[in-house]
């Protein structure tokens, strides 16, 4: 029995030996296999900055208002008779709106008149009498105290008719303001007064009101700092012998709606508060635009973005937007450098140009930014670039690339019946 249990355990060894001298064999073949191998760099998309001539800008929000505004009231009281308009149409200055009940006017222009007539007949015969009594006192004849009653007599009745013709021009302007007409050409509103009501009575009487929409102006706020900025640039520019300050420069202004892309209106600055406001810090500006047709685009109450011009940089350098990242420590680029390392560049930006940003402080031109695959790539880090050219992704390029796939898409689907029918036709011989 104790042979038998050493055989057995012997026969357990040496199994135990021949597994363990597989293992380490099967371990020594495969160590060069389980060595690391650094995987390859991720594949990014680089481009060089344009580099080109920019205007600078500042961009406002604004406040479109009407050129003309008037308010169209009853200025004497009365019952309103007659409308001669339609709400919402063009009027043009001088046409009739409203009329007033005139009959009492016209009576007061009446009594006025016949007063008028009356102190013109008292008039002449004191001046009349007051010759008389003259002549009679040079001949010795009369008494000096007659001369002097009648030319009283004839003074007073002077004064009578200066007093009647006020009456006459004042009842004569009463009885024009029963027509009420309209002061501007423009856009009539609605009537805010029904006909047969009483208005005018104790103070004026708001009918409706009349608005001129072309030209049309904008207002919008110039703060501190960037109101110091233009000052800067205008000395330069006098400097420069640019500008001449004598003379009155028209300075061009652009504007765009809520719905609208980028600026299509063109217009002017026009006018600027003499001062900054010390309780916001800015200062009022206003501009001018033109605003045609019986449908006009620009609406008073409106919002408005405005751009205005302020100068040029020569040699702006620009990067489309979605290569632009941003943290906690502000905006910043990723560049591939000449040993293809990713480096990270904190930034400032300037303004929008095409799709593209103006990158003011933080690049160089000539450097590699990338514009694609910006999650695979690590500051620090190789990548494996591949170059394209920035000016394909200007906003401009974006859109004509799609105009262009959908055209390309447009004449495949408009092609694709002819080869159907093609086929169908090749079946049809077949079967003859």
């Amino acid at each position: 029995m104790l042979d038998i249990a050493r055989a057995s355990e012997t026969k357990y060894l040496v199994r135990f030996v021949l597994v363990l001298g597989f293992l380490w064999l099967i371990s020594a073949c495969d160590s060069k296999r389980n060595e690391y191998v650094e995987p390859p760099p991720p594949k990014v998309t680089v481009a060089q900055p344009v580099e080109q001539e920019v205007i600078e800008y500042l961009e406002f929000t604004g406040t479109v208002q009407a050129f003309e505004e008037a308010d169209i009231q009853a200025r004497v009281a009365g019952f309103l008779q007659s409308m001669h308009f339609t709400p919402g149409t063009q009027v043009k200055k001088g046409d009739l709106l409203f009329v007033i009940d005139p009959k009492e006017y016209q009576a007061e222009l009446n009594a006025s008149t016949a007063e008028l007539t009356a102190a013109r007949a008292m008039q002449h015969r004191a001046e009349i009498e007051y010759e008389r009594a003259k002549r009679v006192y040079d001949q010795g004849a009369g008494r000096e105290t007659d001369v002097v009653k009648w030319r009283g007599e004839r003074d007073i009745a002077l004064a009578a008719i200066e007093r009647a013709k006020a009456k006459v021009e004042r009842a004569r302007l009463n009885l024009s303001y029963t027509r009420v007409s309209a002061p501007i050409s423009g856009r009539v509103g609605r009537n805010l007064v029904d006909l047969g009501n009483l208005v005018g009575e104790g103070e004026p009487t708001l009918l409706t009101k009349v608005t001129r929409f072309d030209p049309i102006y904008v207002y919008f706020n110039l703060n501190e700092r960037d109101l110091l900025r233009v000052m800067d640039t205008y000395r330069q520019a006098i400097k420069e012998k640019s500008v001449n300050p004598e003379e009155e420069v028209e300075i061009p202004l652009f504007l765009g709606l809520a719905n609208e892309d980028g600026y299509p209106h063109e217009g002017e600055y026009d006018f600027a508060e003499s001062s900054v406001d010390p309780g916001t810090g800015t200062m009022r500006l206003r501009g001018v635009f033109e605003n045609p047709g019986p449908a006009p685009v620009l609406v008073p109450g409106l919002f408005a973005r405005l751009r205005l011009p302020i100068g040029k940089q020569a040699s702006a350098l620009l990067v489309t937007e979605r290569a632009i990242g941003a943290d906690q420590s502000g905006n910043f680029l990723l560049t591939v450098g000449s040993d293809n390392m990713v480096a990270k560049k904190p930034i400032r930006m300037g303004q929008l140009v095409d799709g593209l940003r103006v990158i003011t402080e933080g690049l160089q031109p000539g450097e590699r930014v990338i514009v694609k695959g910006l999650q695979r790539a690590r500051p620090g880090a190789k990548v494996d670039p591949e170059q394209i050219e920035m000016k394909t992704l200007t906003a401009s390029a974006i859109q004509a690339a799609a105009e262009a796939k959908i055209d390309q898409s447009q004449s495949a689907a408009a092609a694709a019946p002819q080869k159907v029918d093609s086929k169908s036709a090749e079946k049809e011989e077949k079967t003859k």
